[in-house]
């Protein structure tokens, strides 16, 4: 009963993660990480699909052997994190206790991000 229900969350999480390739503000590599994390639990077809996809791979890859997250996906989820709080000040306004907890949780994001392995 549980693998058609990892299933459909993998499909869910891939399709995340293709929305996440055109909007900025949305990871791609993390919820390809879910994916074949659930993939595993649900069908070795599709997670193998996932791992050796030539762009989703490699970063899963790296993530399941070491957990490292290359330069350039650092970069690029730490200036998305900056951007989307930006986004977020300017057109949610939100009360200074809110804007404090969403900061806060951004930081606490982009530090673990930034302290992975590069490779």
């Amino acid at each position: 009963m549980k693998r058609p229900l990892y299933a459909i969350a993998g499909w869910l999480m891939v399709a995340l993660g293709v929305i996440g390739l055109v909007l900025p503000v949305m990871p791609t590599t993390v919820f390809m990480i879910l994916a074949a994390w659930l993939f595993a639990r649900s069908s070795p077809r599709f997670e193998a699909w996932l791992l050796a996809h030539p762009i989703f791979g490699p970063p899963i890859v790296q993530w399941r052997q070491n957990g490292a997250i290359p330069p350039l996906a650092k970069g690029f989820a730490a200036i998305s994190m900056v951007g989307g709080f930006g986004v977020f000040w300017f057109v949610v306004r939100p009360a200074p206790w809110l804007a404090g907890a969403v900061a806060v949780a951004l930081l606490a994001s982009a530090a673990f991000v930034l302290s992975r392995p590069s490779h």
